[in-house]
């Protein structure tokens, strides 16, 4: 069996990475090696918030690990909230602020186009690999749908007539950008 450290706090996170991986690999938690700190991702790319994530546990942890950094770029606002999707609206990181601001931000805008982009920095005996996957979209006029979390309520995948958030679990994860991201982890681990 593969185990290995997930950088993250979100419970959501580690769940969602869980449901999308095989049995024979095991997800551990910041809490299971005893790190109950934040994480810092004070970056201003993704790319660079993932490394130092992973970067940070691998050097005071000493345990091969992955982190990911997940944003939101939408085309109309000049590819805002990109970093700092998760604190858009504020620190407190509501996600239901968010989502009210960036509709707020987009009531006159008819270019919706939008893309969540995540990327995955493993760490692998101090050699850093990076993934990446992205899935492009529109921003929708209302929220619509219960599953998911996030922005997954407004966020209208290309091709798609559901919001993440109206798709079961197994749909969204398909088409998903962290489930791209992740597709690309495994091959990793299995070529």
């Amino acid at each position: 069996m593969t185990s290995i450290v997930f950088a993250t706090q979100n419970p959501n996170k580690v769940r969602e990475i869980q449901q999308m991986l095989p049995d024979n690999f095991q997800i551990r938690s910041l809490a299971d090696i005893g790190c109950t700190e934040d994480v810092p991702e004070t970056q201003d790319t993704i790319e660079g918030n993932a490394i130092q994530k992973a970067e940070y546990v691998y050097k005071n942890y000493q345990v091969n690990c992955f982190a990911e950094d997940t944003g939101l770029e939408v085309e109309a606002l000049d590819g805002a909230p990109g970093v700092y999707t998760a604190r858009y609206a504020g620190p407190k990181r509501d996600p239901n602020d968010n989502m009210d601001l960036l509709l707020k931000n987009l009531a006159d805008q008819p270019n919706r186009n939008a893309r969540f982009k995540t990327v995955i920095a493993l760490i692998l005996d101090g050699q850093i690999h990076t993934f990446t996957g992205i899935v492009n979209g529109e921003i929708a006029q209302q929220r619509s749908g219960t599953d998911g979390f996030g922005y997954d309520p407004i966020f209208l995948p290309e091709g798609q007539s559901q919001t993440f958030a109206e798709m079961d679990k197994d749909s969204k994860n398909a088409i998903s950008h962290r489930g791209r991201a992740l597709a690309q982890l495994l091959d990793f681990f299995t070529t």
